[in-house]
């Protein structure tokens, strides 16, 4: 046989692999489709995403708490003994520097005797009133606390086995369950000095800016500081994953089929608080469903048949199947009870008929050769 002859036998016996496994993925694929109807869409509040190379962000995990941040807390107290005559300051209500806080009577001698202003120290809002009209004050009593919000201490308590991983300017996203769709930024301002022995963590503290006061102290926040990042990650939000260890997968929008989602196997890689890396599966450009995701997986194959979703998206008639329906499916079905379209399952479509020319151009092709190599002949 020439060589000639063995590279025709190779690109049709390519062709012939080629087609037996584009039908068997396109299959597959059908068979993974999940197709909703605009109302089933809107219900279920499907939202996308499209899968992009990107920063991906390695971070370690940690929770803490707000705290007020050094030097932005103020107690006011009084040099001199005596009794409350008037309180101008009012718990959770911000006040000016340099402000009226309250008026004491001083037990000095005197007649009137003399009264005592006391002033705030510096701006922000008063956390603490421990005092009314008429209480007695002594010179060790913390009457008002004040505290500027502008700027907050967050501490997050980190694992020991993890500290190596952190330096003082790393950025961290920190979290509160107040407000889950903010983010607050900030970096890593010191490491504690030493670590707590019954929690085995150490404190990384980070000093946040905030200027809308959102964050209080006292509430319990989560950090997600920033340790290393690498360029042109394929990465989606880690909401669109499903499945479990054994079997990730993620739906995409159907190129095709309006409405329609596909269950698409991937590989995940890293993950962080927001995304997860996709080492395979995915190509850039795919939509991949985030929000919903976990009901799609319920949702079995909707309310609209892949026939019917084929048609629309087409405009001629499919098979149950999703596969087309030849003139002779077609002219077959209208003449059948009713005059309704069902669409056989012994009929031909255009795919299975490639494969079958394809598998009879090869068996010519073979039955030349024999002829020839019999004859004598060359090509």
């Amino acid at each position: 046989m020439t060589p000639m002859k063995n590279a025709s036998l190779f690109v049709l016996l390519l062709a012939f692999v080629t087609v037996a496994s584009f039908a068997e993925t396109e299959k597959e694929r059908l068979a993974n489709t999940v197709i909703l109807t605009a109302e089933g869409v809107a219900n279920l509040r499907l939202e996308v995403v499209t899968a992009e190379e990107t920063v991906f962000e390695e971070t370690v995990f940690a929770l803490g708490r707000i705290g007020a941040a050094p030097g932005h807390r103020a107690v006011v107290s009084s040099r001199v003994p005596g009794r409350v005559v008037t309180v101008a300051a009012h718990i959770d209500r911000p006040i000016a520097k340099d402000a009226e806080v309250l008026v004491l009577e001083s037990r000095q001698a005197g007649d009137p005797p003399p009264s005592v202003r006391l002033l705030a120290p510096l701006a922000g809002m008063v956390t603490v009133v421990n005092v009314v009209p008429g209480s007695p004050v002594e010179q060790k009593d913390a009457l008002v606390e004040i505290m500027d919000l502008s700027e907050v201490h967050a501490v997050a308590a980190v694992p020991e086995h993890l500290i190596g991983k952190l330096r003082p300017g790393q950025k961290a996203h920190i979290r509160v369950a107040a407000f889950p769709d903010r983010v607050f930024e900030a970096d890593l301002a010191h490491l504690g000095a030493a670590a707590d022995t019954t929690t085995n963590t150490l404190e990384a503290a980070f000093h946040v800016p905030n200027p809308e006061t959102l964050l209080r102290p006292g509430m319990r926040a989560e950090f997600s500081i920033v340790a290393a990042s690498r360029e042109d990650v394929m990465s989606i939000p880690r909401e669109a994953v499903q499945g479990d260890a054994a079997g990730r997968f993620v739906y995409v929008k159907d190129y095709d089929l309006k409405n329609a989602f596909v269950k698409t196997a991937v590989v995940i890689g890293a993950q962080n608080d927001r995304f997860a890396e996709v080492t395979s599966g995915l190509l850039p450009g795919d939509e991949v469903v985030t929000r919903g995701a976990y009901s799609l997986a319920f949702a079995g194959k909707g309310s609209v048949s892949l026939k019917q979703a084929m048609d629309a998206a087409h405009g001629h008639p499919h098979k149950e199947d999703g596969s087309e329906m030849t003139k002779e499916d077609i002219a077959a079905a209208a003449a059948g009870a009713g005059g309704h379209a069902h669409g056989g399952g012994k009929s031909f479509t255009p795919l299975t008929m490639f494969f079958a020319g394809s598998t009879g151009l090869l068996l010519v092709l073979l039955l030349a050769v024999l002829r020839r190599k019999t004859a004598g002949g060359q090509p």
